[in-house]
């Protein structure tokens, strides 16, 4: 963060000062809320949670370096003391964004926010220092934790929102101002808190109300309803996707062998080849997403497509690809999943295993359950088990109780009546069967909720391959 006195501190937040020496003393170093990653200079921000309460760990935060407290109450330590330790976070992130002046990218959807913000970092990062949200720390303390890590010589602040209702987006983008705002898509993400497509995309598009007329909204020329979008700004728009009309587009759209994207890219200042090192033809509107954007703060054509061709996944757990030593591919993508994504994820297994097949490997979808989708939950599950059968995935399992015996049955009524599918009871079970199973050749997919927890299985796959696999990750 930039260097700010406690005096300045206690200024913008409205807080009181409790048993600090010298109201000079600055903090230099970042803001936290875990007190293990306190380093000196830092301003430790203590949170009291369902389980443990941060003011619990103060002093052991000044002791390990941090120069105040971010506070509730008094804890005994140089703190400064506020009413609602969220709000004066919020409040402290608005005050270094303004005094810093720098651009501002903000971007929200459905599906696929991180992987794009992800890619928008690494293509920025080529043209200015730039900072990027962390993973998916994209809500009320993820974001000013973001947004604190600037400094001066920060030129663009990439910052990833997510919405869990109407008014959520709205209350972000006033921590953050921003002047660059991107809508991916509306899926069906989240359709049980928001009781339907139509309230997401109200949602979503709180975004692009934000922004100055001297902004720019980039918008989904391939989604409807984020191209409506448009008429609820006073920003200029800038149209992608693969539609004739986006102003960036991708052409030519096809999966090398390997299962990874190639395209030409198309924006108003020339054309240029892209093949992503990404897996799935999804993240082709991902990569337009990120060069609009990139195209917008001055980055040249051949700079972006060359950025594109090089970049890799920054967050883990998402469609993370490991190669085994006895030829075995393990595909984690069991961060989070949605509708859209699972079927985004089971078209790239089967892009990807299409040449192990050839040779006697099959495609494996070991599937867990996808959380908050409501009333729609049980004709999701089942459409996903449907087109696990309908692409010849080789193998299903599903995993857990109800929402996995959906997946099942899906497969089921859809025609897949052998041992293409099975339905285990937990990750375990999963790991037990596949230990058994797999073969030199075959493709495992792992996906699901983040709740689920479905990523034990892709570790466990991969813990005695680690040292020998070194290096074969793509995307690192």
């Amino acid at each position: 963060m930039i260097a700010l006195s406690l005096a300045e501190i206690a200024e913008i937040v409205g807080g009181q000062s409790y048993d600090i020496p010298d109201p000079a003393l600055q903090v230099t170093g970042p803001v936290v809320i875990d007190s293990r990653q306190v380093e000196a200079g830092s301003l430790f921000a203590a949170f009291a949670g369902e389980h443990v309460d941060g003011h619990d760990y103060a002093e052991r935060a000044v002791a390990t370096g941090a120069v105040a407290v971010l506070a509730a109450r008094p804890v005994g330590v140089p703190a400064i003391v506020v009413d609602d330790v969220q709000t004066a976070l919020g409040a402290l992130a608005r005050a270094v964004v303004e005094k810093l002046g720098t651009d501002v990218v903000a971007l929200t959807g459905s599906a696929g926010k991180t992987s794009t913000k992800d890619l928008i970092a690494q293509l920025l990062q080529r043209h200015a220092p730039t900072v990027w949200t962390p993973g998916s720390l994209n809500n009320e303390i993820g974001l000013p934790l973001t947004a604190l890590r600037a400094t001066a010589e920060t030129r663009h602040l990439v910052l990833e929102m997510g919405a869990r209702g109407i008014g959520h987006i709205t209350y972000l983008t006033g921590l953050t101002p921003p002047r660059i705002g991107l809508v991916l898509n509306v899926g069906t993400a989240h359709i049980g808190e928001f009781g339907g497509r139509e309230q997401i995309a109200r949602a979503k598009g709180e975004l692009v109300e934000v922004l100055p007329e001297d902004g720019v909204a980039v918008l989904n020329a391939d989604d409807p309803l984020v191209r409506a979008m448009a008429s609820r700004t006073k920003a200029r728009v800038v149209l992608f996707g693969e539609a004739g009309e986006a102003d960036v587009r991708a052409e030519n759209v096809r999966l090398m062998p390997s299962g990874q994207p190639a395209f030409l890219l198309r924006t108003p200042s020339g054309c240029s080849d892209v093949t992503l090192r990404l897996y799935g033809e999804h993240h082709v509107s991902n990569a337009l997403a990120a060069a609009a954007v990139a195209h917008e703060l001055g980055m040249s054509v051949d700079e972006i497509a060359t950025a594109l061709s090089e970049a890799g996944t920054l967050s883990r757990w998402r469609m993370e690809v490991t190669e085994r030593p006895d030829g075995v591919t393990v595909v984690n993508d069991a961060y989070n999943a949605n509708p859209e994504s699972m079927r985004a994820a089971l078209r790239a297994l089967v892009a990807m295993g299409a040449a192990a097949q050839a040779t006697g490997g099959r495609t494996w979808a070991v599937l867990g359950p996808m959380a908050e989708l409501g009333d729609e939950s049980l004709a999701e599950h089942d459409a996903v088990g449907r087109l696990a059968v309908r692409l010849n995935v080789s193998k299903l399992v599903a995993v857990g109780g109800r929402e996995a015996s959906w997946l099942q049955l899906g497969a089921y009524n859809e025609g897949s009546w052998g041992e293409e599918s099975v339905h285990v009871s937990d990750a375990q079970a999963a790991i037990d069967l596949l230990r058994r199973e797999l073969r030199p050749g075959d493709v495992v997919l792992v996906k699901a909720s983040r709740s689920a927890g479905l990523e034990r299985i892709a570790l466990a796959l991969l813990e005695n391959t680690a040292e020998s696999s070194e290096g074969q990750v793509a995307g690192r």
